[in-house]
């Protein structure tokens, strides 16, 4: 399998943001089975200076400390208290920065992604659950399921059950961007054009 490596994660990133478009996350359940997603749309975090970063200026609390980890680590956290979003920590190890990941549409084994979202099978989906299947970070990993003990991953190994494949990144083209979603409390952040999708 060629896994994206540490390098991949180890750069600017809001490159890396753009660049995850396309590539494919994989999910390997306990009995080996493979969920596979491939990612549309992704949103970029740096603390050094972005007030919508939980590190934003370096911040570090029990919950930010995996911002600082390693490039390639996955950070997750609970919103709202009951919605999981998975990142990828980018840049060099004590840069707090990372990737949200957003949206992706399912690549293999869609009816158990499907099951984990809407307790049926791909094909049984009504129109609006087809339109709101993986198009947001919670639901994303409600269908992966993916929770916080999958923070601190790394995402270079295999052997962790979670890891990225380089998948069919888009033509330059067909990627947008634009502000980030929900962080209307960032001030001169919200503005920041760090959200790219297909």
């Amino acid at each position: 399998m060629d896994i994206l490596t540490q390098d991949f994660y180890a750069r600017d990133t809001l490159t890396a943001a753009r660049d995850l478009l396309g590539r494919d996350i994989v999910r390997v359940l306990e009995d080996g089975t493979r969920l596979v997603c491939r990612i549309t749309e992704t949103e970029a975090y740096i603390g050094r200076m972005d007030k919508a970063c939980h590190a934003y200026g370096y911040k570090r609390t029990p919950r930010t400390e995996t911002l600082f980890a390693p490039p390639g680590t996955a950070y997750l956290y609970l919103i709202y208290g009951m919605y999981h979003c998975l990142n990828l920590v980018t840049e060099a190890p004590g840069e707090p920065a990372a990737v949200l990941i957003r949206g992706a549409e399912p690549v293999s084994n869609g009816d158990i992604i499907a099951k984990n979202r809407f307790g049926c099978k791909e094909k049984d989906m009504t129109a609006y659950q087809r339109k709101n299947f993986l198009n947001g970070p919670g639901k994303l990993c409600l269908g992966l399921g993916l929770t916080r003990a999958q923070n601190g991953l790394d995402l270079t190994r295999p052997e962790n059950g979670l890891y990225l494949l380089p998948g069919r990144p888009p033509a330059p083209e067909a990627v947008r961007t634009g502000p980030r979603v929900g962080i209307d409390y960032a001030q001169e952040a919200v503005d920041f054009p760090w959200r790219f999708y297909l």
